[in-house]
């Protein structure tokens, strides 16, 4: 009897476990599919390098899931890992790395998705021989990847050095000649350092590129990454300030051969191989030319009136220079949303955020809970399904889902993203879209068909 009644308990305990865990399966799924949902609304899939998830491997540990940095790219759906907010990831690869059992590898986007993407070939080289492009031009917009990719490109070009020599290179020309002194950009000149090359940086605005432009005390930085001349950096967040300081540090014990001011207008390749990179000042020459420009180029305006003015502006770097004031943030992606309560928290701000979509789709998940807190605190006035309309020296016109309303305004920062520079890479011969292979060689093999029957017509009208 005892044993029965012992038993019955251990099943009704047993029972009352089994059942939490079914609810909380199924809360999971049902979230899950909320940001399925939700990202089928604003996803329009990966842009770059993305996990691609063998379903018939996937054992739904989560793992992958719950590693990802970037919030909800990952989801438990049906009991398999999937997809559901693809315009998030930027390529960490950390899902790959969490999985067990190796169900994720890292693949490159679809032609389709990469269209507006410079072709590149594993080793970042573009369709111009010895002409590569590194960071997030590329694709990639994570710090890590930008210093391995610089780092590795540079690889390259010692080995074709060390293969093709140095003997037929003119005193005046550089083994290398590298465009941008961001992430990508100062790995590359500290492995070309490591190297002993004969390199050369030239970085139009300041050194740390994107990274320089961040908002004070902006953290960032993800996961730990092998930095040329320094060794495994393994700190995973720290602020811009700290980032440039060690950047700082290593770049002066190396004696960086950088030269700042100098944009880059033109790069042309001469028969003998050998590149002329032009700027508004200078000719330089070099046997390889490594791009790491980064992908924001110039901001890109709203063309509103008004938009001329002295207040509107397209970068924030201090938010504490600007208190009691009130405030326009345009935009619905990280950078206005950090901007926007950034600012939120000054004395006596009052924050007004523009976007014109219905809903925030495509900013991380802390930022998203972050800007969620922030409005039901009344930090930040956001109108969603609005855009200016006009701005004044006091005040901004804005059309909030067709009706127009005119509020205080001291200061506007317009955060519409930046046109990359596409027109630049297509003039000195970089082409762009996915490398298609199997077209390719399909092409190839009507080409060869095409000639053979030329020349057996031919060789039939000489004996005719």
């Amino acid at each position: 009897m005892d044993t029965l009644v012992a038993l019955l308990i251990a099943a009704i305990v047993g029972a009352f476990f089994v059942r939490g865990y079914l609810k909380t399966l199924k809360e999971q799924e049902e979230k899950s599919r909320a940001s399925a949902a939700k990202g089928a609304l604003f996803s329009e899939g990966p842009k770059s390098q993305h996990p691609h998830i063998d379903t018939a491997w996937c054992l739904g540990c989560g793992g992958c899931a719950s590693v990802c940095p970037e919030g909800d790219v990952l989801a438990m759906i049906a009991g398999k890992a999937a997809i559901v907010n693809g315009h998030k990831c930027i390529g960490h690869g950390l899902c790959a790395d969490a999985c067990p059992v190796g169900a994720i590898t890292m693949v490159m986007a679809s032609p389709s998705m990469a269209a507006d993407m410079p072709r590149l070939t594993p080793e970042y080289e573009t369709s111009v021989e010895n002409l590569f492009i590194v960071g997030e031009l590329g694709g990639l917009a994570l710090i890590k990847n930008a210093v391995n990719q610089g780092r590795d490109c540079i690889d390259t070009i010692v080995s074709r050095l060390s293969v093709n020599g140095t003997a037929q290179a003119a005193p005046d020309v550089f083994d290398v000649l590298i465009v941008g002194a961001g992430p990508a950009g100062i790995s590359a000149s500290l492995r070309a350092i490591e190297n002993k090359l004969n390199y050369i940086t030239l970085e139009r605005d300041e050194i740390g590129g994107t990274v320089a432009k961040y908002p004070r005390q902006k953290l960032v930085m993800t996961s730990p990454v092998e930095f040329p001349m320094y060794g495994k950096f393994k700190k995973t967040e720290l602020s811009k300030e700290a980032l440039l300081a060690f950047w700082d540090a290593v770049l002066n014990r190396a004696d960086f051969n950088v030269r700042t001011d100098e944009k880059v207008e033109n790069v042309q390749k001469s028969a003998d191989g050998v590149f002329t990179v032009m700027t508004a000042n200078n000719q330089y020459r070099a046997r390889a030319v490594v791009l790491a420009l980064g992908r924001t180029g110039t901001p890109r305006k709203l063309g509103v009136k008004g938009e001329e003015l002295g207040k509107v502006m397209y970068r924030l770097l201090e938010a504490d220079h600007y208190i009691n004031k009130h405030i326009l943030v345009v935009g619905g992606g990280d950078s206005a949303v950090e901007a926007a309560m950034g600012l939120a928290h000054q004395v006596g701000n009052k924050v007004t955020l523009s976007y014109r979509q219905a809903a925030f789709g495509r900013i991380k998940e802390r930022n998203s809970q972050r800007i969620a807190d922030s409005i039901r605190k009344g930090k930040v006035n956001v109108l969603f399904n609005s855009s200016p309309v006009e701005f004044t020296e006091t005040s901004v016109l804005i059309d909030v889902s067709g009706t127009r309303q005119e509020i205080p305004n001291d200061f506007v920062w317009i955060f519409a993203g930046g046109s990359p520079p596409n027109d630049f890479l297509k003039k000195v011969g970089v082409a762009f879209g996915m490398h298609d292979m199997a077209l390719d060689a399909s092409n190839e093999a009507k080409q060869a068909a095409d000639s053979k029957k030329q020349l057996a017509q031919a060789g039939a009208s000489v004996s005719g």
